[in-house]
């Protein structure tokens, strides 16, 4: 009499979306498909390198590019750029997409803008795809429950196979419970982890994002979450699709259509964690005891609440950690035991992947709205689509009013690759998710907050706990 075959081990979502992708096995390695590749404007030597090789791209119709990192800020279109080496860039790339028929989002499309942001609003990162680029904040897409990861260097073999050999991760399951105070936003929480969990925690591991704040946690919300995964060093961020991710994709160009939509969603629906499924880490949080965050320092990691003080290095055991926090404080110009509160800042920027969605303007706004900026502020719009929002709801006219510069679409200020960065040694407020030397213009010295704390130290010229303000 034949058994019946073994019961299915339970499975994590991302090790269920794995298997259904895993073409083979070998050594340890997974042989992965690819549903789908983001490629920016940094990304052209990959294809040279492809075609100097004598191959040709496997599945163009599977790509979209979106130029982002050297796209100006300042206006719409190439002769925005401040110089000839970064027009080729964006030139280059939109000649690639022609050449081998790929969509572009380039200068002048309404849709244009960051990639992870143009992906998740277009709905084409959706639930249980494979979903790949060269940009490290790729993770960025797996709030709508991709499995979102970076390649690197394995862009080449992407692009010439539609696969990547991927070293099965190890499994962690971050639970976030219980509900923000005033004044905190997903931001602080994401900073709150990486001090938690430190740049390197999430090393060789795939993070779920789960619990009663994730679950009530808007998509915005949830992409800021994902998109801080690459600070802990993790390989890939998730959450779950659920009721709230149908109802941000639903309708959008990218997702399916009639009937095709009841069938995705049946398949969407059992994406979630096994109940009894293994991780090989669990963290818990409690949210409510998150406060509004900065880093001090030259890592994500260096956070701490905006009552806090700059640590002492020599309070540090770790002979290592606390060589880099010195270096940190000499480059940061910072000594132990200042006040984070009222610390002075030269400028604030407003944006980047982690921080350009409608919600993250709009708390912006609301701590502008009736004031005026003590420093240069840059406010940057994550794509064209959300840009049209925003000024259809006035938020661009809180921003001029308040003296702060309304930018177009792109990574802005975040990267300092396209005309906008942070004089050398000038301090700024900064929403984005990288704080390490250099990384806004040489010599700049960064700060990262969430959008309401931005604002805030823009008006007051210098960080500021918004908690004490009276409108948290």
């Amino acid at each position: 009499m034949t058994q019946p075959p073994p019961p299915s081990p339970p499975r994590t979502i991302v090790q269920k979306i794995l298997d259904a992708h895993q073409i083979h096995e070998e050594g340890g390695r997974r042989l992965i498909y690819v549903d789908r590749l983001v490629v920016a404007d940094t990304a052209v030597p990959a294809f040279r390198s492809v075609d100097a090789r004598g191959y040709a791209m496997r599945r163009p119709g599977q790509a979209l590019i979106v130029p982002d990192h050297y796209t100006p800020s300042t206006g719409p279109s190439l002769d925005d750029v401040p110089d000839e080496e970064r027009r080729a860039q964006i030139r280059n790339s939109e000649a690639l997409g022609a050449s081998l028929d790929i969509q572009v989002f380039g200068l002048g499309d309404p849709r244009r803008g960051i990639q992870h942001v143009v992906s998740t609003e277009q709905a084409y990162a959706q639930p249980g795809v494979t979903l790949v680029a060269a940009d490290s904040h790729t993770s960025t897409q797996g709030a709508v429950g991709a499995l979102a990861f970076s390649i690197g260097p394995d862009l080449p073999h992407v692009i010439a196979t539609q696969c990547i050999w991927l070293k099965s991760p190890k499994m962690m399951r971050i639970t976030l419970d219980g509900a923000l105070a005033p004044g905190v936003s997903p931001k602080d929480v994401a900073l709150a982890l990486v001090a938690r969990v430190g740049i390197g925690g999430g090393a060789g591991h795939a993070i779920e994002y789960a619990g009663s704040f994730v679950d009530a946690l808007s998509l915005e919300g949830r992409m800021t979450i994902c998109n801080l995964t690459a600070e802990m060093g993790a390989l890939m961020g998730i959450i779950a699709p659920d009721a709230r991710t149908f109802d941000y994709l639903r309708g959008r160009p990218y997702a399916p259509k009639g009937a095709m939509w009841e069938q995705a969603t049946a398949y969407w629906r059992t994406l979630a964690s096994d109940a009894d499924a293994v991780f090989d880490r669990e963290i818990r949080l409690d949210v409510g005891q998150v406060e509004p965050m900065v880093t001090w320092g030259n890592s994500v990691e260096n956070a701490v609440g905006i009552g806090g003080v700059v640590p002492d290095p020599e309070d540090e055991p770790d002979l290592e950690r606390r060589a880099q926090m010195i270096r940190s404080l000499d480059y940061m110009g910072l000594v132990p035991g200042i006040p984070l509160e009222a610390l002075p800042i030269d400028q604030v920027f407003i944006g980047s992947c982690a921080n350009s969605r409608i919600e993250d303007l709009r708390a912006a706004a609301e701590r502008l709205r009736g004031r005026h900026v003590a420093v240069p502020t840059l406010v940057v719009p994550g794509s064209g689509l959300v840009k049209a929002q925003a000024e259809a709801e006035g938020l661009d006219r809180i921003f001029r009013s308040a003296g702060a510069d309304w930018g177009e679409a792109g990574c802005s200020m975040c990267v300092s690759m396209n005309g906008d960065s942070v004089a050398p040694g000038a301090r700024c407020a900064s929403t984005s998710n990288r704080n390490h030397m250099g990384r806004q213009g040489r010599g700049s010295r960064t700060h990262l907050v969430s959008p309401a704390m931005a604002a805030a130290a823009a008006v007051a010229g210098c960080l500021t706990d918004i908690r004490m303000t009276g409108d948290a």
